[in-house]
């Protein structure tokens, strides 16, 4: 019955091969647990092993330990017992042997031990026991004795037992071998010694005794001149960053300064700050050393070595961080007159010390770089010399350093070193400019450079490179360094040197020895001179601009500066120690030519600085050939338009794109999506970006990746034809028009576009009349710019787009008419003329002699007044509100303006020569020039020159650096303000040695520090409209014709050819003129230019053609008839360009009726 029965009652085995317990209620088991509980067992096993070898360790260290105290206590006891049976017969041996014995047991925290030190030292100070040993056991006897003696006298601190520290003193005497490897200990307890001990007068004359022994001079045969070094390094490092040792010594350090070499600290430190890095010193401590290096080496100033003392303070400066240089400018004050006080007091950071304060500042006075002059002036002018190039090298970084260091005083410093001279090879004494460009003339990088933009960057590369082994990059920097300051100082003497005394360097070549010349005179270099110089700028600055996309791969790593802060340093030294340490270095942050600090932007902007200086002198006086700038050749010019329109979509694109990523995390409402539709765009941003994203590396490499012509095009634009220039100008405003349109320019075409897309979106349509109502006002014509003003201010960059004006009456009655285009452009010229050319309150404009106009200097403080006179308070909302809406007012201004070059409109508006060089400026900053006051006040432009070559004493005139501003108010009083222009103006005469700064910072009070936020304004709207980048194209007198048309005559032909005719005049299927359309052409031809420009300005309010001639008139120039009637005079619609000229029967009467129309200001229906 049961298959299975075997008879056997007992259950079988089982045999599970899964691993798994079928038992629910039993211990987990299996491969896993069975390694879990291994791993315990060997853990286990080893915390046991451990445990022993904890516990024999221990009982090994309480053994040694318990054994070395009985044994220290038994030679305590032979110690005691010694000191106990002195006598006098042993009085050379005992205490040797309780100097060996307490070298054995001495334990610095044990009170009995230090007593016991203290006592062997009053005694060994006073035997000769020392010389007793054999030199290599004083070696290792005496080195642990210093030990010991150190550590006991850090534990005693503030006390010191002067017997304990004379004979550690002697022990560094006898045997200074040794001190190199307790100096840095050694020198850290005298600083401390210094900072805590109270009793000064009793330990001054030992601290100096111990500093003077170990940087004495040894005569042991052993004693290397590395182990001075060493000691001088620990000097410096250990002891020179105490806070205020000149307080703690007593002034001025006189003793310090007896028993320092000069010449080994300064090696020491440029060894030390070259060799390791010196990021254990904190900032202070690096502060202090540089400032008591400083006074050390004033001191001993007649046995300093010049190139290793500038080499030690550049390398020093090199090592302090950005912050010291804001706190060293914070610490500068500030013009009365500053541009820009916004800086919030308590971000500031900590002022520096007065005593650090005055050593840094002494840097940079007269007498300082007067004697640095008279240092270098017997060195010899031979550039091929490498000694030679090393001290100019050496020369030409300080004073880089200098100007970084303290950017504020960087015209003082520039001004001492134009006042100054240096000696050449044949003891000739040479004004320091014409010293630099001698040495700069004759060197392998000019005269590479000079050969064409290739050799430019090959040398570029050299310059950027981090590859510092070869001695030819090394020799280059050198040059570089030269260079460099040249151009600094060249810059400088620019600004103040009149257009004669510019030409007049070939004169001073002949005639210097027969008569004296002024000192600017003396730096005037000869014309070619000028034009070598001339042509190294243009190679150098077009591979800089032009290669700039792959100049960049190579200087991603460096530190990029503002103008604002540089430091330049160099080290090259000439021991052999040195340039090996150099060469072996891995400097990450190695910078242009070497010059820690300097970049290549600096570099960039110095170069195209002096290169547009005198490229603008020459557009004002010329002395250089006629095409001379351009530089077509780099270039294919058949497509150069297109190629650059491309540059410029591309990086628009790029633009785009990044405000894309910025705004992709946004939500956006409605309104913003419907605007986003309708303008075609992200946003309505500004095209060019922000000052911080402008910073970013990786931008800056695309950009100029992908526009190596624009880059050229905005920073060099005078190498290509002006006529190119014009095109490229309409490509760019008409590109743009087409992006922001919709591709829709013509106005009423946008308008229908906007409605359009407004019913493609669900409850959109009351948005687009929204946007159609902002660009549309009604505009009083007794009121206009107010009107203007008031409507179009808020829309911002969108008066680009079309904006359409209703003319009403005082009534708000509507005048007849259609805008077709020319309401605009008759609302645009009128707005400009009433704004610029009236007597209005405040007054915008104000003209020169020449009848010019700039931005009025004296607004803001015309405001100010007529405020305070009604009583307002100058903290008050009112005021500031009233301010804010002046330079609203300006801001305006400059968008209108805009907004006709963008349309391509004429007006008929001269601007000073000045005030347009700083629209051209706008990608650089504006360099002022005494010539560029001529334009503002020819009187005071005379002043100033008459002054600049008095040959006198200036002082007889009791003048001071500060100046007054005098405007008047709406009652008609005169008001004057006199203001500084230095810190403490008022305190500086005026003398023969500072004049030049003088002339140069009245120029610049004038031309920029007192109309400055009236003339930001206007180039804030202005660049609103215009790109600013587009017109940094053009010079100002280029500017003035993108504005008013070509002042070359009237092209009778070109007007004919591109004239539209209506009604009765128009050309029927024969091609057969009118003829009085004959009869006018036939006058025309017969009027002189000036007649013609009348007949012009009458028709199109524009008395000048457009750039390109007539076919770029918009609208475009129009003729119909006006009836039969030969007694009516001809009548214009300027709006549209429009003559309506009746139909006259003869050239006689045409010519009279047209004449006497033209003079007598007919218009509109006459």
């Amino acid at each position: 019955m049961f298959q299975n029965f075997t008879g056997n009652s007992r259950r079988p085995r089982q045999v599970n091969l899964s691993g798994q317990n079928l038992n629910p209620f039993a211990a987990a088991t299996g491969a896993r647990q069975t390694v879990v509980h291994a791993q315990q067992e060997r853990q286990q096993r080893q915390r046991e092993r451990a445990r022993l070898i904890a516990a024999r360790t221990i009982q090994r260290i309480w053994r040694g330990y318990r054994l070395r105290s009985k044994l220290s206590d038994a030679r305590r006891e032979e110690w005691d017992e010694i000191e106990v049976c002195n006598d006098s017969n042993n009085t050379h041996y005992l205490p040797m042997a309780q100097l060996k014995l307490i070298i054995c047991f001495f334990n610095s925290q044990r009170k009995d031990d230090l007593e016991r030190i203290v006592k062997l030292s009053s005694r060994a100070i006073n035997f000769s026991s020392l010389k007793l040993l054999a030199p290599r056991e004083a070696h290792t006897l005496l080195l642990r004795a210093a030990i010991i003696i150190l550590k006991a006298l850090n534990t005693l601190l503030p006390e010191c037992p002067p017997n304990l520290l004379q004979f550690l003193v002697k022990i560094v005497d006898h045997q200074p071998l040794i001190f190199s490897i307790i100096s840095k200990e050694y020198f850290t307890y005298l600083s401390q010694l210094l900072t805590t001990n109270k009793t000064l007068p009793t330990t001054r004359s030992i601290i100096l005794t111990a500093l003077k022994t170990p940087l004495n001079e040894q005569k042991e045969a052993n004693y290397s001149y590395d182990l001075m070094l060493d000691a001088y390094t620990s000097f410096a490092i250990n002891f020179l960053t105490t806070p205020e040792l000149e307080t703690l010594l007593g002034p001025p350090m006189d003793d310090i300064s007896s028993i320092t070499n000069i010449g080994h600290l300064s090696f020491a430190i440029t060894r030390k700050f070259s060799i390791e890095r010196t990021n254990e010193l904190k900032l202070e401590e690096k502060i202090w050393l540089l400032a008591h290096y400083i006074l050390l080496s004033r001191q001993q100033s007649r046995d300093i070595e010049y190139s290793q003392h500038m080499k030690a303070l550049l390398i020093q400066i090199a090592s302090l961080p950005e912050e010291f240089m804001l706190i060293i400018d914070n610490q500068s004050l500030e013009t009365s007159q500053e541009i820009s006080d916004s800086e919030d007091s308590s971000k500031r950071p900590k002022p520096l010390p007065d005593f650090v304060q005055k050593q840094l500042l002494s840097l940079v006075t007269q007498e300082s770089i007067s004697d640095l002059l008279s240092r270098f002036s017997d060195e010899p002018l031979n550039p091929t010399i490498f000694q030679e190039k090393d001290v100019s090298s050496s020369f030409a970084c300080y004073i880089l350093t200098l100007m970084r260091l303290f950017p504020r005083l960087e015209d003082e410093i520039r001004m001492w070193l134009y006042l100054g001279s240096m000696g050449t090879r044949s003891g000739v004494s040479l004004p320091t400019l014409k010293y630099l460009w001698q040495a700069t003339y004759a060197s392998n990088l000019f005269s590479f450079i000079k050969i064409n933009s290739a050799a430019a960057l090959i040398t570029l590369r050299h310059a950027i490179s981090k590859d510092v082994y070869r001695s030819a990059t090394i020799d280059e920097d050198r040059e570089w360094h030269t260079l460099l300051l040249f151009l600094e100082l060249y810059a400088f003497v620019l600004r103040f040197t009149d257009d004669e005394e510019f030409l007049s360097g070939d004169v001073f070549d002949i005639d210097s020895k027969n008569k004296p010349v002024s000192r600017l005179r003396q730096n005037a270099l000869p014309l070619e001179d000028v034009r070598q110089l001339t042509v190294f700028l243009k190679n150098l600055a077009f591979s800089m601009y032009y290669h700039y996309g792959e100049l960049i791969e190579e200087t991603i790593n460096l530190q990029e500066d503002t103008a604002e802060t540089h430091r330049g340093v160099s080290i090259n030294s000439n021991s052999q120690t040195c340039e090996k340490i150099i060469s072996t270095k891995n400097i990450l942050k190695r910078s242009f030519a070497g010059i820690l600090g300097e970049s290549f932007k600096y570099v960039r902007t110095l170069v195209t600085n002096v290169m547009c200086m005198l490229y603008e002198r020459d557009s004002r006086r010329k002395f250089l050939p006629k095409d001379y700038w351009l530089m077509t050749t780099q270039f294919d010019m058949d497509g150069f338009i297109s190629a650059v329109a491309l540059e410029e979509e591309r990086q628009h694109e790029l633009r785009e794109n990044e405000d894309h990523e910025i705004d992709d995390s946004e939500d956006e409402d409605q309104v913003t999506e419907f605007q986003n539709n309708l303008f075609s765009r992200t946003s309505t941003r500004n095209i060019f970006v922000s000052e911080s994203t402008r910073n970013n590396r990786s931008k800056l490499k695309r950009l100029a990746t992908v526009g190596p012509r624009l880059e050229v095009l905005q920073n060099m634009p005078f190498i290509i034809p002006f006529e190119t220039r014009v095109q490229i100008f309409q490509q760019f405003t008409f590109y743009d028009q087409l992006r922001r349109r919709n591709s829709f320019i013509d106005p009423d075409l946008w308008r229908s576009s906007i409605l359009m897309r407004s019913r493609a979106l669900l409850n959109s349509e009351h948005l687009a009349h929204q946007v159609l109502k902002k660009h549309h006002a009604k505009i009083r014509r007794n009121n206009m710019f107010q009107d203007a003003y008031q409507h179009f201010y808020s829309l911002g960059d969108e008066l680009k787009e079309p904006i359409r004006i209703t003319f009403v009456d005082q009534f708000d009655t509507v005048e007849a008419g259609i805008d077709g285009g020319g309401v605009t452009k008759e609302f645009l010229t009128s707005v400009i003329t009433e704004a610029l050319c009236t007597k209005t309150s405040p007054k915008f404009f104000v003209t020169n002699d020449q009848n010019l106009l700039y931005p009025n200097p004296s607004a803001l403080d015309e405001e100010r007044e007529n405020l305070r006179q009604e009583g307002h308070i100058e903290s008050s909302p009112y005021w500031k509100e009233r301010i804010k809406d002046l330079l609203q007012q300006f801001e305006f201004l400059g968008r209108i303006i805009g907004k006709c070059l963008y349309e391509g409109i004429l007006i008929d508006i001269g601007f000073a020569s000045f005030f347009l060089l700083k629209w051209a400026a706008s990608g650089l900053t504006y360099r002022v020039n005494i010539n560029d006051l001529r334009d503002l006040d020819e009187k005071l432009y005379g002043g100033l020159l008459q002054l600049k070559n008095y040959d006198g004493n200036v002082e007889d005139f009791s003048l001071d650096f500060t100046i007054t501003d005098t405007f008047l108010t709406k009652s008609g009083q005169t008001i004057a303000i006199t203001r500084d222009l230095i810190p403490n103006g008022s305190s500086v005469s005026v003398t023969n040695e500072n004049r030049p700064l003088y002339v140069s910072y009245v120029a610049r009070h004038r031309l920029q520090v007192q109309p400055y936020q009236q003339t930001q304004a206007f180039l804030k709207g202005l660049s609103d409209v215009i790109n600013p980048a587009w017109i940094s194209m053009f010079n100002r007198s280029e500017l003035q014709i993108l504005i008013s048309g070509d002042s070359s005559e009237i092209d009778v032909e070109d007007l004919r050819r591109n004239t539209l005719y209506g009604g009765v005049y128009q050309i029927g299927d024969d091609g057969e003129e009118h003829e009085t359309i004959k009869y006018f052409w036939k006058v025309m031809k017969g009027l002189d230019d000036s007649d013609r420009r009348k007949v012009l300005k009458f028709i199109t309010s524009s008395p000048r053609a457009p750039l390109l001639g007539f076919s770029k008139l918009n609208p475009s120039f129009s003729i119909r008839d006006s009836g039969s009637d030969e007694d009516r005079l001809p009548s214009t619609s300027t709006c549209v360009n429009l003559l309506k000229l009746p139909r006259y029967s003869s050239e006689d009467t045409l010519k009279q009726k047209l004449l006497y129309a033209v003079n007598s200001g007919a218009g509109f229906d006459l």
